[in-house]
């Protein structure tokens, strides 16, 4: 399964962007700011303020325990640990995980619960087919 994070809007503080899943719409994402750290190296990473580098990421469901619930962990970020795919609505609420909401807004997402929760499902029959999923960023 591949979840493909296009990002399309570029804010000082924000990234702005959509989420497909073999290639059909999810919702809309919101991330930090998007320092081309796959350019740049990871020193010009501000811890909490600094989106992950674009690239392919292999996704599994896993136990977080700052959420304390079943989540989407994305693996093998360089510079980064425990990114979660999760809702939120502005770069303040991501600390450098990609925000996935229905609805965007002018600096964010909305509308979070029920499309995290299609992810999230979809994730677990991948994985049920004995699947790898694939987080994509562009």
């Amino acid at each position: 399964m591949l979840i493909a994070l296009k990002r399309h809007k570029f804010g000082d503080v924000f990234t702005l962007g959509t989420m497909h899943i073999d290639g059909l719409f999810l919702g809309y994402t919101c991330e930090d700011e998007d320092r081309k750290l796959e350019e740049v190296g990871t020193d010009a990473k501000i811890k909490g303020k600094t989106a992950i580098p674009r690239g392919r990421y292999e996704v599994v469901l896993s136990f977080s325990n700052r959420f304390q619930k079943i989540m989407p962990e994305v693996l093998s970020v360089p510079g980064f640990s425990g990114i979660r795919i999760h809702g939120g609505n502005t770069h303040e609420d991501t600390e450098g995980c990609p925000l996935l909401g229905a609805e965007q807004t002018e600096t964010g997402v909305r509308d979070c619960a029920a499309v995290n929760s299609t992810l999230k499902r979809r994730i677990q029959l991948a994985l049920d087919r004995n699947e790898r999923v694939w987080l994509e960023v562009s």
